[in-house]
């Protein structure tokens, strides 16, 4: 149960989380893992805090883009420079709790499974308890998940030997939610770690908080990445705002 885990982790500006970020990886109890940080042109003190950790850690890996080329452009950077078993992703403003690695492994194999993820708490910029607990269905299926991105980036591990490394276009948001698609096409269904091992950290000048740049995104999904006519897509984007405001709401908890 040995593996390396290969964390990627895109920064841009993270001066204020990339501490507390990095902090919770050190902190875990499952020790063999490589993070590697792919800084896009940062223009705080963001690589100056990364190297400061990488000088005292060599499983701390800090490779710099030139100039700024986007998150999913790092995040694929982060991935080809990657040489773990697994490999595992974190925001640079999210946070894992310390036993999140050793659960998930140990999951993954107890079950004989290739992918994972888990149930996650939320947290505002500051770090205060938000009371907010997002789970998903369990198990997921591939149609839920084409609905609904049910699975928290912060969260995912997927076995490398198994899938290869998915890398898609740097062009395409919601880069993540292609990513879980890509592998639920081939396994059908997957399992969640029924609890939470993770704090996602809720900003307001988020992609996520911009509800009409969000809805945006989600359509390329459909229309971009299925490659479904601009009508169907359409279609399917109601299907999904239903989703979104019905359905995905109960898988939302007070924790």
């Amino acid at each position: 149960m040995n593996e390396l885990v290969s964390i990627i982790v895109p920064t841009y500006n993270t001066e204020k989380f990339i501490r507390s970020t990095i902090d919770s990886v050190l902190n875990q109890t499952y020790t063999n893992w490589e993070m590697i940080l792919v800084d896009d042109a940062s223009t705080d003190k963001t690589v100056s805090v990364i190297e400061e950790f990488a000088q005292k850690d060599s499983r701390i890996k800090l490779f710099k883009l030139p100039k700024n080329q986007g998150n999913g452009f790092a995040r694929n950077a982060a991935l080809e420079k990657a040489t773990g078993k697994y490999i595992a992703y974190l925001d640079a403003d999210d946070l894992w709790f310390p036993e999140k690695l050793e659960k998930q492994i140990l999951f993954l194999k107890t079950n004989n499974l290739h992918f994972t993820f888990s149930f996650y708490d939320s947290i505002d910029e500051e770090g205060n308890d938000l009371n907010r607990r997002v789970e998903s269905p369990n198990p997921l299926t591939y149609k839920q998940l084409f609905f609904c991105n049910y699975v928290g980036n912060l969260t995912a591990i997927y076995d490398a030997d198994y899938f290869g490394k998915i890398i898609l276009a740097t062009s395409q948001k919601r880069q993540d939610w292609r990513i879980w698609l890509t592998i639920l096409k081939k396994i059908e269904i997957a399992k969640p770690v029924p609890e939470p091992l993770a704090l996602y950290r809720i900003r307001k000048d988020s992609v996520s908080s911009s509800k009409f740049k969000l809805i945006k995104h989600n359509f390329g999904v459909y229309r971009e990445f299925h490659g479904y006519n601009f009508v169907f897509s359409i279609l399917l984007m109601m299907r999904f705002l239903f989703t979104q405001l019905v359905i995905k709401p109960r898988y939302i908890k007070k924790n």
